[in-house]
This record gives structure tokens, sequence and C-alpha cells, in this order.
């Protein structure tokens, strides 16, 4: 940013040079601008050099193109700079081949910025010209942002799917997406899936690759994602995929396999929900992990069926209250017999202990692992529920993107 601060600055004080030359010498019946001039008086500056937004401009909306035209000669130079959030940059464009026109390289204009617009042109008598105009943008009463998971600079499972959920509804689903870019070291195909319209979901066919560095860029600032309501974000987030370890639960059989990296660790006994209260089946993925929470079914849509103030060893699967945790209040049904409200128990005592089944799969677990729920009475996890996006076919993921 300094380089190009500087090369702003030092270009635009080559031009304010020739402005100040044009100002004193604009009583001259000749062009003061070196040989090829013609006599008589030069044309007023705004009448050879047409700029667009118009100087002084305010409230120029982001959909406004920013254009330079000499209809009757030739540009020589142009600097346009943009100042926004206490920063000068250099606005970057081309001038056309027959030097009558400049154009930005995006055509899009920054929110809640002042540009100012530096142009040197020869007119059709070959007079030399010097314009300089200033416009202020929109300032929006309006914005919305993205709350991104998995947090910035994690380690995570390899089953984590990139979940944005916005502050509002979004409108123009298509500009949005196109400002989220999510890529991946090594390279892998990623594709978005819209939930609605305020979530917006990544993931790769399968699950990540071990040791996979992960990059999500949010280009959202200016963004219009509703009418008068625009994006604040222009941030970068990144995380790293660690080892692989996906859970299986049998809820016929009343047992976990865990495996990591293909290898199986352990099976143990857990206990699932009971017949009229069943698990999920499918593939859901550890969102939060706590050591000890409270859990309420006044919560999850139950009634006062319990109300247990310090679960232990407690890892979120679901939005709608799925856990895989400790349990302490039924001793005897992990292995045996399925007694919950539809998580899976895992054996362990009052206030937890790593030597326990619990305990155990608890301290070797990350946010982002797999757990496979199979043999229960119940239907697949809705793909929105959670990280529930790989219970869909990868057809049915792409199908889900808004860029068509």
């Amino acid at each position: 940013m300094r380089h190009v601060q500087g090369r702003a600055r030092r270009a635009g004080a080559a031009l304010a040079a020739v402005l100040t030359g044009a100002a004193l010498l604009a009583g001259c019946t000749k062009d003061p601008f070196g040989p090829g001039g013609t006599f008589g008086d030069p044309p007023a500056p705004g009448d050879v050099i047409h700029i667009s937004p118009d100087d002084g401009g305010k409230d120029v909306r982001p959909d406004q193109r920013l254009r330079i035209e000499v209809p009757d000669g030739r540009l020589e130079k142009v600097l346009v700079v943009k100042s926004q959030d206490a920063q000068d940059s250099a606005v970057p464009g081309r001038i056309s081949t027959d030097g009558q026109t400049w154009q930005p390289d995006d055509d899009r204009l920054a929110l809640a910025a002042k540009y100012t617009v530096d142009v040197v042109a020869d007119d059709a008598d070959g007079r030399r010209t010097a314009r300089h105009t200033t416009f202020t943008t929109l300032v929006p009463d309006r914005r919305f942002i993205a709350y991104v998971t998995p947090e910035n600079r994690a380690t995570v499972g390899t089953g984590v799917i990139v979940s944005l959920s916005f502050s509002g509804e979004v409108a123009d689903r298509a500009a949005v997406e196109r400002a989220v870019r999510v890529s991946a070291q090594p390279p892998v195909e990623i594709r978005p899936h819209w939930f609605g319209r305020s979530r917006l979901d990544f993931r790769p066919e399968q699950y990540w690759k071990p040791g996979t560095e992960v990059t999500v860029d949010l280009n959202l600032r200016d963004v219009q994602g509703a009418p008068g309501v625009y994006g604040l974000q222009d941030k970068t987030f990144a995380f790293t995929v660690g080892r692989s370890q996906v859970s299986v639960v049998d809820a016929r059989r009343h047992t976990m396999s865990v495996r990591r990296d293909g290898q199986l660790l352990a099976t143990v006994p857990i206990t699932a929900g009971a017949p009229q209260h069943p698990t999920y089946n499918g593939r859901m993925v550890v969102m939060d992990m706590q050591d000890i929470t409270r859990m309420n079914s006044h919560t999850v849509g139950f009634g006062g069926e319990y109300d247990i103030p310090d679960v232990p060893h407690a890892m979120k699967l679901t939005n709608s209250g799925t856990y895989v945790h400790g349990n302490y209040w039924s001793p005897d049904a992990p292995g045996h017999v399925n007694v919950s409200h539809g998580c899976v128990g895992l054996m362990d005592v009052k206030g937890g202990s790593s030597d326990t089944p619990a305990g155990w799969f608890f301290d070797r677990s990350l946010v982002g692992d797999v757990v496979e729920v199979v043999g229960s009475n119940d239907r697949t996890v809705a793909a929105d529920n959670g990280l529930g996006g790989w219970n869909m076919t990868w057809k049915e993921w792409k199908a889900g993107s808004a860029v068509k």
C-alpha cells in the first residue's frame, strides 16, 4: 500500500504542476504547454475533458460508471485516487486505443469513498488542457456481514464445511456468492450451496485431505445484498485441516467405532435415542465442544422431561440439539439400551473424567470430525441442520449455487 500511495502522490504532484501552470497562464493567447500550440483563447477544460460523475457530486451510487472522455482530442495522463478508511489508493484503469476514453478496470465504485480525478489531454487543435474533479460516493445506512465457520486459524477435522451465516436475508444471492472465494492448497474443487437466503456453505466433493490449507476471502464490501443493504467486510480467513477422524454410531448395536486416518482406534459402548425419540441417521459434523454444559428439554422443543446442569464432554452435532456427550445418570444404558432423547451418550462420571469412554473420545476429537449414525429408526438428518451437507450428493450440492 505504501508503494501505491507513493506512486499516487508523485503522479498527483506532477498533474498538480500542470494544473497550476494552466491557472497562472490562463490569460495568455497562446498555448503555454510547449510547441505545437495554436493562438487564440483555449477552450474551458470542461468543454474538452468530460468526466462522469460530475465534479462535486455527492452520494454517488456504486453502480454509476466512472468515465473520462475527450471527444475531440487525446488523453495524455489520467490519475484517479480513491480515499477510503483513511487510506489512498490509485484506481487502475486504461486509456482506449484511440486515446479518447478512460475506464477503470472495475466498473463498480466503492461506497463511503472520495474520488479525486486529475486529467491532462490535448484538444483537437493540439492545445494541452488539464482538469481536476472530485466526488464522493454514497454512505449506506444499512450494512450486512457474514459470520464464518470455522474460526480463523483453527485446526479442524476433515469433515468441516465452510458455512457463512449472513446478518440478514440476501436478495441478490448471485452477487454475494461471486464476492466469496474459498480456495485450498493443495487445490481441490470447492462448490457453494445456498440454504435459504441467509446461509451459504462451501465444501469439496469428498472430505478434505489431512494437511489441506483452506482460505476464505470475503470481498463483500459494497456488494449490494438486498435493496439499499451493502456488505461491510473485506477480510480473509484461513484454517488447517488436521488428521481424519470418522466415528460410526450403530444405534442398533449400541456401539461407536472410532477410526483415525482409516485405522480403528476403538469401539466404545453408547446409548442412542429411545424408540420414541430416535437419533437422526446420517453424517453429522462436530460443530462445538464444551467440557460441561447445561441441557434443558425446553430449549429443543420437548416438555419438561429433563434439565441437567452439568452434562460433561458435550460435542454439538446439529442445530436442533443433537450431541455426543457423557452420560453419568444412566450408567447401565451404554452398550445395552437406547434411552436418550436423540443424543449419543457415552459412559462418564459426574464432573467428567478423561478415564471414561466419553472423556477418552472428547480428548481425541476436533471441531470438524465426522460422526455418522446408522441403524436408527429415524430419518436422515437434514443437510442444513448443523453441517449436514455431506448427506447430499455432489450433483444436489452443486445445484444449490445461485450462479448458473
